[in-house]
């Protein structure tokens, strides 16, 4: 069992906000890891191999979870996307009694006008303590799309720790669409380095917490081509004791005129015990820029619980109504029907 203090805020505010870092106590961090065998791999037009280049992170959640990475890696994937338009991807990793502790690497590289949509996916059996400290790095060179789905199902005494780190070319364009349910404590650094013009990064984030859940998202993206654009939406819910700290980073560099940066964040509290901070920062040193925050949090409203149980609907029935409508804005980039059904079961029943 160690301490552990990670997910630092790129710039520094008062303590009195209790946000610029997490801190962790009694976290049960595996020393030897040992082989982890339960992948799944789906491939079309993609060169797979485990030769990963050596890890730089600008930011990451720490140093010790980066160290561990490059020194005890137990699954490294290596994705290279050609030229030609690929269709649905998926890389599957199941947590059971076998394979209990996932150290991985990823990297993406998208090669010139790549096109590819890639499904990342993390289940867990649900009496396990399962680990995960995973490093998921794209790089998108010029011209090129990839669409990148993470869902995190992992169960909520489990431990999920994950950086992702994205360098963007000219007229490249990633788009994030993370489902974050699972773990006791759900830790999430993610940075964007938006180095081409007219590169584009789209994130859309659900987040769904229950029991005692800890999520400390903290999203970066620094802008330095011209044209540039980041855009940040993440809606999430909270029920029992589970709490929530968002921290978002927009920094337009010199560099980047004419570029754009959008995030938004929101919470329904689904309890009187749930708790939610956030923390949305927008960065500049250049001139001719636009940028954008907001953010929100509160319970679901009254009327709009009575009118749907008014319609015969329990109040369980009515929550798991609202809540699926606020996430569905989201859900619709998912354009594999039986995964987001199997989304949607997954917020029923974390809901019960």
């Amino acid at each position: 069992m160690i301490n552990l203090k990670l997910n630092e805020t790129p710039v520094r505010t008062s303590r009195n906000f209790n946000i610029n870092n997490i801190k962790l106590e009694n976290i049960n961090v595996p020393e030897n890891i040992q082989p982890f065998e339960n992948v799944t791999i789906t491939r079309e037009n993609l060169k797979i191999d485990n030769n990963t280049s050596n890890i730089k992170l600008a930011y990451g959640l720490s140093e010790y979870f980066t160290k561990q990475v490059k020194e005890q890696a137990n699954q490294k994937i290596k994705l290279e996307i050609s030229n030609k338009t690929t269709t649905f991807q998926m890389v599957e990793f199941k947590f059971d009694e076998e394979n209990i502790s996932l150290v991985e690497d990823i990297e993406i590289i998208a090669n010139e006008n790549a096109k590819s949509t890639i499904v990342i996916k993390y289940l867990s059996d649900k009496e396990i303590n399962a680990y995960h400290n995973g490093i998921i790095r794209i790089s998108a060179k010029k011209g090129s799309n990839i669409n990148i789905i993470i869902v995190n199902f992992m169960n909520s005494q489990s431990n999920n720790f994950v950086s992702i780190e994205n360098n963007l070319e000219e007229n490249s364009k990633v788009k994030y669409t993370v489902i974050d349910f699972g773990g006791k404590n759900s830790i999430t650094n993610y940075y964007s380095n938006l180095l081409g013009e007219k590169s584009e990064n789209i994130i859309n984030t659900i987040y769904l917490g229950k029991e005692e859940q800890l999520f400390d998202l903290n999203y970066i993206g620094e802008l330095r081509g011209k044209k540039s654009n980041i855009d940040i939406d993440v809606q999430g819910a909270l029920k029992d004791k589970a709490k929530k700290h968002f921290k978002g980073t927009i920094d337009f560099k010199k560099g980047c005129k004419k570029a754009k940066g959008n995030e938004n964040e929101a919470c329904m509290l689904l309890s009187d015990t749930a708790r939610s901070l956030a923390l949305p920062m927008l960065l500049c040193s250049e001139e001719d820029v636009e940028g954008n925050h907001s953010s929100s949090a509160g319970k679901i409203g009254e009327k709009e619980l009575f009118y749907i149980m008014s319609r015969g609907f329990e109040l369980k029935d009515a929550m798991k109504l609202m809540v699926r409508a606020r996430f569905n804005k989201i859900l619709q980039n998912i354009k594999d029907e039986e995964l987001k059904e199997e989304i949607l079961e997954e917020i029923d029943k974390r809901l019960n």
